[in-house]
């Protein structure tokens, strides 16, 4: 087991050493989507970077026990526990079920972080499936007297809970300045404190979602499911929390003070975040008009960008910054990260049709492998990994064009190492949106273009030969004549 790995854990505000609480084995809690829309792009990114991290952990030899929620009740329109369930509201306005909203952008979820080629997690646990887990677990909260009920809703009462142990170590705010800063009750809440927030909500008779309880016909909040959940599948404490930087406050600080009520032991030894996308230097969002849906650029119908870009380009523009920077989608960008992925592919295909030329390589490749694994182990640093992929990829030109040479051991090496970074750690694929299921395919396509272009020529039929040329150059396929015969380059 590879124990170099640190990570930057958002609760010390510091990187640390990685090590599992059970050799070999990692729990990690993503909060997953609220369903209610199709999923957008600053959410993909996120979960595209746990992917990456679920990816290379597996790629370490760890067993991974990976859960990611999904949301499917009890998340209010905004964090002060007012307002409509954000799936009932849509439901409403439909006039359909609600299990219908969460079917149909479950569906479309799961489907696009398919398209992204991102692996399914461990385990998908909904809010809705776990009401009995969450009912519990206010019981239990209640009884360290860390909750209170009023007119059947229930609260956490989090001045009580920071008398005996801190709140707000994972955001750094003191609960001083959070009461400095709190507007005052308008005397409508029923909380004792603006800072409590909702354990179960009391169901006003127009609700929809609703389930017994013994405080009231009610839904749990939105904070608790990821307590309850996370603690049914992995444990009083685990190794990974993720999400985006939005959920730091008050989402995961929520989670923690309620299992620390119970279990007086922090329950997360690593809190990871992911930071979010903006779209060409502005915040996305939907009431500005300023964003994209993923499924629109794949088949290009927006009004952003000129031209479609593949799942495969997009995630690999995101893998080529860390996960912990904010990370700008625009058009230029997206063209130089396509560009770069199709010089990946090359290189990939470069690399499998090539022979040993030598006893001995003009290339470090354990000087090499050992940079590749750094980058990774230094908090999942991606864009250093891609790097030192670029530049394998001058080594496997130069061996190609007969400027360099390789032996046959590194050559098995470096195939080995260059296809699992590419394929397996950063989940990157050669098939594309354009209907080739396989590179195979599409070169073997192409040469017997070039057999019928170079009989053109032969017999002297230069318009057909032109025809071909020009035609695949069109495509962005350049044509090369030799004296040994016809080549083609994907530019």
């Amino acid at each position: 087991m590879n124990s170099s790995l640190s990570v930057y854990n958002s609760l010390k505000g510091e990187k640390q050493v990685f090590e599992s609480i059970v050799a070999g084995h990692v729990g990690m809690y993503v909060c997953g989507p609220t369903v209610y829309s199709n999923v957008h792009l600053g959410n993909c990114r996120t979960f595209i970077s746990f992917d990456l991290m679920y990816r290379y952990l597996k790629h370490l030899g760890y067993k991974v026990r990976y859960v990611r929620n999904i949301t499917d009740a009890g998340h209010l329109e905004n964090d002060a526990d007012e307002g409509e369930d954000r799936i009932a509201k849509k439901a409403r306005l439909e006039s359909i079920e609600p299990m219908e909203v969460v079917q149909r952008y479950t569906v479309d979820f799961r489907n696009i972080m398919a398209q992204f080629n991102a692996l399914p997690p461990s385990i998908e646990p909904t809010a809705t499936g776990h009401i009995v887990e969450q009912i519990e677990l206010i019981k239990e909260i209640m009884e360290q007297g860390y909750a209170y009920e009023v007119n059947g809703s229930v609260y956490f009462d989090v001045l009580k809970f920071n008398k005996d142990i801190p709140y707000g170590k994972l955001s750094g705010r003191n609960i001083e300045d959070l009461i400095h800063n709190t507007r005052t009750l308008d005397g409508q809440s029923d909380k004792k404190n603006p800072q409590d927030f909702a354990l179960w909500k009391k169901a006003e008779p127009v609700h929809i979602m609703r389930w017994p309880s013994p405080w009231s016909d009610g839904f749990p909040g939105w904070h608790l499911e990821c307590t309850a959940m996370s603690r049914k599948y992995l444990g009083t404490q685990f190794d990974i929390h993720g999400g985006g930087m939005d959920l730091k406050f008050p989402h995961h600080e929520c989670e923690i003070a309620q299992a620390e009520s119970i279990d007086k032991t922090p329950p997360v030894n690593y809190w990871l975040h992911a930071n979010m996308l903006t779209l060409n230097g502005k915040k996305m969002a939907k009431s500005t008009g300023n964003n994209i849906l993923p499924k629109e650029m794949f088949n290009g119908s927006n009004e952003v960008f000129k031209k479609a870009f593949s799942p495969m380009a997009v995630r690999f523009f995101t893998l080529q910054a860390h996960y912990r920077s904010i990370v700008d989608l625009s058009e230029t960008a997206l063209e130089a990260s396509e560009k770069g992925f199709n010089r990946l592919l090359e290189a990939l295909q470069t690399l499998e049709n090539l022979s040993p030329s030598a006893a001995t390589t003009d290339f470090d490749f354990k000087a090499w492998k050992e940079k590749c694994y750094e980058a990774m182990n230094d908090d999942f640093n991606s864009p250093l990994l891609i790097a030192h992929l670029f530049d394998a990829v001058k080594f496997i030109n130069s061996v190609a064009n007969q400027k360099q040479e390789i032996s046959e051991k590194d050559l098995e090496d470096l195939k080995n190492l260059f296809n699992a970074f590419f394929y397996d750690v950063l989940g990157l694929k050669s098939t594309e949106n354009d209907g080739v299921k396989d590179v195979s395919q599409l070169e073997g396509t192409l040469k017997l273009l070039l057999e019928i272009r170079d009989q053109a020529r032969a017999s002297k039929d230069f318009e057909t030969s032109d025809l071909i040329r020009d035609a695949l150059l069109e495509l962005n396929i350049q044509i090369n004549d030799a004296p040994e015969g016809s080549s083609f380059k994907i530019n």
